[in-house]
């Protein structure tokens, strides 16, 4: 699998001392090493407690922040496979449920060669969908299954597990691009959700139908393009995982 560029532990990012506190300590010293002109003595008195307090806070927000990471390693993994699962579900969920796809197996190969070709026909069949245009992409849609009942509770239930990790205790830890990505991976889904809904309000109002039924064609069309995106975003990000089925794959 891809390394991630998932977590780079920016100091100012885990730090409890607000950077504008340390802003102002170099504008104080700044401001001190000016005065020093005008009274040397004094200004050089001050600026020697305020690099005193500067450097202080400084070591025990250090210690902090290192307290910190050392805590969130010890789930890191474990919060990279969920939201690695997630994902690979949705990207499985999405070519499936919405656009038929049907990967051909080799019976010949063993178990590991089949997960992994199609796992790659997954991805190509994505690279595809994404490169797309709307109204090609509306064609390809399984209009029968993806505007279904099911189908709308699955993106629910999707959207929730999305949103579930983006406020878990350790969601702090994550980057802010990965963090960016998932809620805009929840916005679309949900509003994809919203779409099916749109395009069901056909079968109640019979004389409105045609409306109804291309608004939610169109605006889920255009939400599954934008969901496909940012899951292959996350996947180049080295998140899509399937579930572990070998020892080997355990120890990654």
């Amino acid at each position: 699998m891809k390394s991630k560029k998932r977590f780079t532990f920016n100091f100012f990012l885990l730090s409890h001392v607000p950077k504008v506190a340390y802003i102002s300590i170099f504008l104080a010293a700044l401001l001190l090493w000016w005065y020093s002109t005008i009274n040397q003595d004094f200004a050089l008195d001050l600026l020697s407690e305020l690099i005193g307090i500067a450097f202080l806070m400084l070591i025990l927000d250090v210690l902090l922040v290192k307290s910190k990471t050392k805590r969130w390693k010890i789930v890191r993994d474990d919060v990279d496979y969920l939201i690695s699962r997630n994902v690979n579900r949705l990207r499985d969920g999405i070519c499936t449920r919405f656009f038929s796809f049907q990967p051909e197996i080799k019976l010949e190969d063993d178990d590991r060669l089949t997960e992994d070709s199609i796992r790659q026909q997954r991805g190509i069949f994505l690279d595809k969908l994404a490169n797309t245009e709307i109204p090609k992409l509306t064609n390809m849609l399984n209009a029968q299954e993806a505007f279904s009942e099911t189908s709308y509770e699955y993106l629910n239930e999707k959207a929730n597990d999305i949103w579930d990790i983006i406020n878990m205790k350790y969601s702090e830890y994550l980057e802010p691009e990965l963090v960016s990505l998932l809620i805009q991976l929840h916005t679309q889904i949900k509003d994809a959700c919203s779409h099916i809904r749109q395009y069901r309000k056909s079968e109640r109002f019979v004389n409105d139908k045609e409306h109804y039924m291309d608004t939610g064609l169109l605006g889920l069309s255009k939400c599954l393009s934008k969901i496909i995106t940012i899951l292959n975003t996350l996947k180049e990000e080295g998140y899509s995982r399937q579930a572990i089925m070998f020892e080997d794959e355990a120890a990654n």
